[in-house]
């Protein structure tokens, strides 16, 4: 990243992504995980209190109920929850994909690092470049929310994942009504944005992220969306609302068709 970069840890008051459904941000959300990478997981242990492990626990847990024989991490991110999956089933071929290769670089280390033969892609969600049918299971933890359109990303999960695969989103729902909402929606505009500036040097990043949040379909709506790209979907609530998983089945063969 150069230094007059829109997104530079530089420039902590320059414009950051936009948010929501069908907006043109790929590019800024590409700059800004580049330029976050390296504190990226340190953060995310910091700003969730480290609850972030059980959900991901939790998540991975749904995603191979099934055996999958072939599993498709998008949005990998530092690969995270592609090493949880590894670790519990060594015996699925994993691929994780991401368009930041800064994000990859640091996931490949960590595999490596772990003896985990995970398979790193740099790919686009919008454009995945596998052929359709190819996975029995594809996950998408806390990417989700940043793809530019959520409609042309389900059609793709569905397009390359095989008759029966599973699909489970694990993510950030706007923050509910009632007390915890409103604390947790406290945290989330005002201290949230500031640790994650002191901590990562980037204040654009960590004001991104809530306003990403608050801008996202909630349970209900996400899981419409699923249906009506063809998924017969499920969903529960994870520590009062904070996250979110998201399971849904590509209706197909008689033999996967088990939420």
């Amino acid at each position: 990243m150069t230094p007059d970069s829109p997104l530079s840890s530089q420039h902590p008051h320059a414009e950051i992504p936009r948010v929501g459904d069908k907006q043109d941000k790929a590019e800024g959300v590409q700059r800004m995980f580049a330029d976050i990478a390296p504190r990226y997981d340190l953060l995310n242990r910091v700003l969730s209190f480290g609850i972030d492990k059980s959900w991901r626990r939790a998540a991975a847990s749904e995603a191979l109920l099934l055996g999958p024989a072939r599993l498709l991490d998008v949005a990998t991110g530092t690969g995270d929850f592609a090493i949880e999956l590894k670790r519990r089933s060594p015996e699925t071929h994993i691929t994780a994909s991401d368009f930041v290769p800064q994000m990859l670089d640091i996931g490949r280390k960590k595999a490596q690092a772990r003896q985990l033969d995970i398979m790193f892609e740099e790919g686009d969600a919008l454009k995945l470049p596998y052929p359709d049918a190819s996975f029995e299971a594809l996950t998408c933890a806390f990417g989700f929310r940043n793809f530019a359109d959520y409609g042309r990303g389900l059609a793709e999960f569905w397009r390359v994942l095989t008759p029966g695969g599973r699909l489970v989103i694990l993510e950030f729902p706007p923050p509910a009504g009632g007390l915890f909402g409103s604390v947790f929606r406290f945290y989330f505009r005002h201290i949230l944005p500031r640790i994650g500036a002191l901590v990562s040097g980037n204040a654009g990043a960590y004001t991104y992220l809530p306003e990403s949040v608050l801008a996202f379909p909630d349970p209900a709506r996400l899981a419409r969306l699923m249906q009506a790209t063809g998924f017969r979907t499920r969903y529960r609530l994870l520590s009062g609302g904070i996250a979110a998983i998201h399971v849904g089945t590509k209706l197909g063969s008689a033999g996967w068709e088990t939420l």
